[in-house]
């Protein structure tokens, strides 16, 4: 299958979901050339502000596959990602991400997340849509809860 097919199944998703009532965003996520997971947001439907499309495409395929390593995977959105989407996918070591539609595009119609990447953007100290506070255990110096967790998968 071509960019241009998985970006259709994406798109789908969201026009599909767009008919069940929900948010016009869906998602999928390729594997070895083939589709591991497709998705569409379910914010509304789970009364979830976590279930985005992506995200619920990177749950599945890390549910299919058996792993959180979602190395030299690539995700399929019909919208432009989110920060929260953009650091799921980060993390789960996402090698490439495509998207449709941009912030641009979604704007007139109150689905735009630029709003949400310029309040994230300034370092943790300085966020002013939240009082972020960080309030260190003792052992903050030495933190024996990640000394115990590298001890177990034998990375001390």
């Amino acid at each position: 299958m071509s960019d241009q097919s998985f970006m259709d199944e994406a798109i789908a998703a969201a026009r599909e979901n767009v008919a069940a009532g929900g948010q016009p965003f869906g998602a999928v996520l390729i594997k070895d050339g083939r589709i591991v997971a497709r998705a569409a947001n379910r914010m509304e439907a789970d009364h979830d502000p976590t279930a985005h499309a992506e995200l619920l495409a990177v749950r599945e395929a890390g549910a299919a596959l058996g792993t959180i390593d979602l190395s030299g995977a690539t995700v399929y959105a019909s919208g432009q990602p989110c920060p929260m989407c953009l650091a799921a996918m980060r993390v789960a070591g996402i090698s490439r991400v495509v998207y449709a539609y941009s912030n641009e595009n979604g704007a007139p119609f109150g689905l735009s997340s630029a709003a949400a990447t310029k309040a994230l953007s300034p370092p943790i100290d300085e966020q002013s849509w939240a009082r972020i506070e960080r309030l260190p255990p003792p052992d903050a110096e030495a933190p024996e809860l990640y000394k115990a967790w590298a001890e177990r998968k034998g990375k001390s």
